[in-house]
């Protein structure tokens, strides 16, 4: 044998190998939110669960790419152990489909079908719209143009002549169990190495069409690929939690147990599999059938399998939780992350879903923080109230800590190739976690004005409290409404209520401000403790701001509050109070840079190229619509303040 033909089996395996890896990707992006939505929803029962299963690993034509994906739904809490093992089952069914495509390749002239293939794969990928069904058809171009290059390769080495080669596997006693386990070893192992079980039974078959490979030796192979391809799922679950590692262990249980079963009854099911494809063992000149062989015997392998072992799938899970049973709570490490703990999940768009869910747990997290926030208020223990303020300023760095890695792990999904559908809801998240961290730290900065009060020998008068606790309510009901939206689908889900509530709170807060200041100037409560309510209402309409920006995210649909400006950015209308303002789209343009990036210093020539693109202007003219805003922003005026020499910024903290 050649170096030659060395690297060109090894090149077609890579082929085969990345072919199907892109009609997967390719298939997956078409299928986007449905596909997860059906893995997620039919699996009322254990049948319903194992055939869902089954068609979406025909249709994706990966059994790794499923269980991955139903080991990352458990993870997510989607998914019961139940459920997961049933579509496991039918991922197994599945994946027979793929031995069926490459016995095809051995038997019928592939190569009409891989150029015209090729060739309107480029036409589509050049349009972007149909650029994944472009990559679907590149995926299988290169998966047929691999068999073709296998079927070619094996004829070139002509094996069946090569002494050496057959001497050796001849050397094997077929007939004896111990040669049939080195072979279903060497089967695991290979697999294992490769990641691809579609890989190693393209060499099998390779190997048996050319006849130097004993169809019971190759049916040991194909039984090793069974173990070795569950390799994919544990590894993908090792970084994740219980209910993961436990679907993972499901599958490696489910393969393990067929392949012993059939062990004990091998010869005897060998030969059933050879008079079902009318093919004799112990006859000679049949090689082209022996693929259509190696096919059966896997179709027939996992269909028996799964029909034994499907009754009992509420026996295996006990198994599965018993192998593998919760840690105990003294030896449970605090974690901020609940379903990205571990690396990149095999398929991207799952990672994204799992960057979804983790991004909800941190809502979740920020809520029950706000819930602390409200019940510290009325505290008058001081011990109590340390011990809060503590526990408060903890759930703060958790937050700051759930930000960072969600970030990173978001960075790391996008750096893999996306359907822009995807990439939205990237851009989406990172602005979404941004907004909940800041919510954690208005809830900390209101703790320390908390904690501050505690220190000092006066207290809020009864209206003050009631104030605070009637702000705290409608921040309670905003941070409700923003869980509804963040759990529903996007579709279903709409932003005018919250609008109403930021309203309410925006309504709430001027009057607060406005009786403080009559108060504080009639002697009737102290400067120091009104300070410290004006700072905590302060606050509560901060965290109002966040949730909006939270939805606006989740929705899609824009808006910009502060205090009581707001911009509406899809109309291009901007209210003060509730009431309309007249601003040109150039000052509206004006307004919607500096808002956006408040605290932060635009200068002249930003604000010439954002606001005028493609205009050629001079800083002059910045000046003069600067100056024709702020006679139309009446109480903010003020807030847009210039930095000599270096721009202009819109000032959140004026008027404090």
């Amino acid at each position: 044998m050649t170096i030659g033909i060395v690297v060109k089996l090894l090149g077609s395996l890579a082929l085969l190998i990345y072919g199907m890896k892109i009609m997967s990707e390719a298939l997956q992006k078409m299928a986007g939110p449905g596909l997860r939505h059906i893995l997620a929803r039919m699996t009322s029962n254990r049948i319903s669960g194992m055939l869902t299963g089954m068609f979406v690993t025909c249709a994706v034509q990966s059994s790794s790419a499923t269980t991955v994906m139903t080991v990352s739904f458990v993870s997510a809490g989607l998914l019961t152990l139940t459920q997961a093992i049933s579509i496991i089952m039918g991922a197994n069914i599945g994946t027979t489909l793929t031995a069926w495509i490459m016995s095809l390749g051995y038997n019928v002239d592939l190569s009409n079908v891989v150029f015209p293939a090729f060739m309107l794969g480029m036409l589509l990928i050049y349009k972007k719209k149909h650029r994944v069904a472009g990559d679907f058809l590149f995926g299988i171009a290169f998966l047929f143009w691999s068999l073709v290059m296998l079927n070619s390769t094996g004829k070139s080495m002509d094996l069946e002549h090569n002494a050496s080669v057959v001497a050796f596997f001849s050397s094997f006693d077929t007939s004896s169990h111990f040669t049939i386990l080195i072979f279903l070893f060497v089967g695991t192992l290979i697999t294992c190495v490769v990641q691809s079980s579609a890989a190693v039974m393209a060499i099998t078959i390779l190997l048996c069409s050319t006849g130097v490979l004993p169809i019971h030796l190759g049916i040991a192979l194909v039984m090793g690929e069974n173990i070795g391809t569950t390799a994919t799922a544990n590894l993908a679950a090792m970084g994740a939690g219980i209910p993961a590692r436990r679907a993972a262990l499901a599958h490696l249980l489910f393969n393990v147990f067929g392949v012993l079963w059939v062990l004990c009854v091998f010869y005897p099911f060998v030969n059933m599999v050879c008079w079902l494809v009318n093919y004799d063992p112990e006859a000679s000149g049949q090689v082209a059938r022996l693929p259509v062989v190696l096919a059966m015997f896997h179709t027939c392998f996992n269909l028996i399998n799964t029909s034994i072992l499907l009754p009992f799938v509420s026996q295996i899970e006990r198994i599965v939780c018993r192998l593998l049973p919760e840690t105990s709570e003294k030896e449970r490490q605090p974690v901020t992350l609940h379903f990205i703990n571990g690396g990149l999940m095999t398929t991207p768009e799952i990672s994204v879903l799992q960057a979804q869910k983790e991004v909800i747990h941190f809502a979740e997290r920020m809520q029950r923080m706000f819930g602390m926030v409200r019940s510290l208020l009325d505290e008058k223990e001081k011990k109590e109230i340390e011990r809060q303020h503590e526990r408060i300023c903890k759930y703060e760095e958790i937050a700051d800590r759930m930000e960072i890695e969600i970030a990173s792990y978001l960075e790391k999904v996008s750096n893999e190739r996306l359907s822009d559908d995807t990439k939205g809801k990237i851009r989406s998240m990172l602005r979404m976690i941004g907004e909940l961290e800041s919510i954690g730290d208005s809830c900390r900065k209101i703790s320390q004005t908390i904690h501050q009060r505690n220190e000092l020998d006066e207290d809020f008068s009864l209206q003050q409290y009631e104030y605070m606790h009637e702000m705290m309510h409608l921040v309670n009901e905003a941070i409700t409404q923003m869980m509804v939206v963040m759990n529903g689908r996007r579709e279903n889900v709409t932003i005018e209520p919250s609008l109403e509530i930021e309203n309410d709170i925006n309504a709430l807060r001027d009057k607060i401000k406005n009786e403080n200041v009559t108060n504080v100037n009639t002697k009737r409560d102290s400067y120091i403790v009104t300070t410290l309510c004006t700072d905590i209402i302060a606050s509560c309409e901060k965290i109002g701001d966040y949730i909006i920006n939270i939805l606006e995210a989740r929705i899609g649909r824009r808006h910009i509050f502060f205090r009581g400006l707001h911009m509406d950015c899809d109309k291009k209308e901007v209210y003060i109070d509730g009431e309309p303002i007249n601003l040109t789209l150039t000052e509206f343009n004006l307004l919607y840079e500096l808002l956006s990036c408040r605290g932060s210093i635009c200068s002249r020539q930003q604000l010439m190229e954002k606001v005028w693109t493609g205009v050629v202007v001079t800083g002059r003219t910045v000046d003069v619509n600067i100056t024709r805003l702020r006679k139309k922003l009446g109480p903010y005026a003020h807030c847009i303040a210039n930095k000599q020499g270096l721009g202009y910024y819109f000032d959140d903290k004026f008027g404090q």
